[in-house]
């Protein structure tokens, strides 16, 4: 066996994020004024183990749950919702790295498992094949993460002679990249999702896999549960689970503001409708999980998976609507945590991911109505 073996036991949990969840919630605010977040944060992401959730035991990862991942970045999302989007980002970006061949698995996790990688899942460049490998040129916008990132993996246009393009990913470290700090977003802005430029590199085979491994979910290089799931399946479960949390940090946040006069049947309306949203988004989420993790890869399951990740989207962000509109000037001060969340909720939920039109609305529509015609 290579590289490591994980010595977790059952009764430890997956992800102990209390130390990360103070860190995160100490530095909320200044990492959105200055739009990144501080070493400190991303030193605790490190070694809280999200890099290493999904990474195999070959290497020392945890090989782990959607479950548990998905309730300890919706912990955190309370905090914080930057924090948690790169962590849910740095664990699924390990989970795809795991396509790689073995001697590309052996240059990311060979001194360990908590390698941090950024993922940009759009082609936004073009590969040439060369000998032993490939010739790199692009532009990949919105690369959440990649500040404090050792490895990117970026999606490419390769060339087959006069047939169509396909798609591959290839895993560079960061150093061989140049980065545009140019992600200027009023939510979100602590994720720092800037782009990547990359000009000329050679990428040599094992480090690269073909994009349709990845969305079928046949992994020929493991045999670990979560390492062999349809992309269909996983669907946004990525980006909600931070917002889930975010939407139960705006509700605290409302909640500790209904003191003295504020403490009106209006108010307490608001909270009220508010709560149901964020909890029926939550159970939904919840159930997403119940299908990854039970390996139920139905046509159905997976589309509904991506019908709950779309319609939790929209409860959460109405429900912050709803504290936001409740709250009045109060909760639009700068420095009033519920206006942080309304603006980190509205950014995330317009990811295309959670969009009914591009991520649900065909596919559910069919088992719903049968196949259009």
């Amino acid at each position: 066996m290579d590289g490591h073996t994980s010595a977790r036991t059952t009764a430890e949990p997956a992800l102990a994020v209390d130390k990360l969840c103070n860190l995160a919630a100490q530095h909320a605010e200044s990492a959105d004024r200055v739009g990144r977040l501080s070493p400190e944060v991303t030193g605790s992401l490190r070694e809280t183990g999200f890099a290493r959730h999904f990474v195999g035991a070959r290497w020392g990862g945890t090989e782990g749950s959607f479950a548990d991942l998905t309730e300890a970045v919706v912990a955190l999302g309370r905090e914080c919702a930057a924090t948690s989007w790169c962590a849910s980002l740095s664990a699924y970006s390990a989970r795809f790295a795991c396509h790689l061949p073995h001697e590309g698995q052996r240059a990311l996790w060979s001194s360990g498992p908590d390698t941090m990688i950024a993922t940009a899942l759009m082609p936004g460049g073009r590969a040439d094949a060369v000998d032993g490998g490939w010739r790199l040129t692009g532009r990949w916008s919105y690369v959440s993460g990649v500040d404090f990132a050792d490895w990117v993996l970026l999606c490419a246009a390769v060339g087959s002679g006069d047939g169509p393009s396909r798609l591959r990913f290839f895993a560079l470290p960061r150093g061989e990249c140049t980065v545009h700090q140019d992600w200027d977003s009023v939510g979100m802005r602590a994720t720092a999702s800037h782009t990547v430029v990359v000009d000329c590199a050679t990428v040599p085979d094992h480090l690269t896999f073909d994009r349709d491994a990845m969305v079928t979910g046949l992994n020929a290089h493991s045999d670990a549960s979560a390492h062999n799931v349809p992309f269909q399946a996983v669907g946004g479960l990525t980006f909600i689970a931070p917002v889930i949390g975010a939407g139960t940090g705006a509700l605290r946040a409302f909640a500790a503001g209904l003191t003295g006069r504020r403490r009106t049947a209006a108010n307490e309306s608001a909270l009220v409708r508010a709560s149901g949203r964020v909890d029926a988004a939550r159970h939904l989420v919840e159930e997403n999980t119940r299908v990854l993790d039970g390996r139920l890869f139905t046509p159905d399951h997976m589309a509904r998976n991506e019908r709950n990740a779309t319609f939790a989207a929209e409860a959460v962000r109405e429900a912050v609507g709803l504290l936001v509109a409740a709250a009045g000037t109060t909760g639009l001060g700068s420095r009033h945590p519920l206006q942080r969340l309304w603006r980190d909720i509205t950014s995330a939920t317009s990811h295309v991911a959670l969009q009914y039109d591009t991520a649900a609305r065909k596919n559910y529509a069919a088992v719903l109505a049968g196949p259009a015609e």
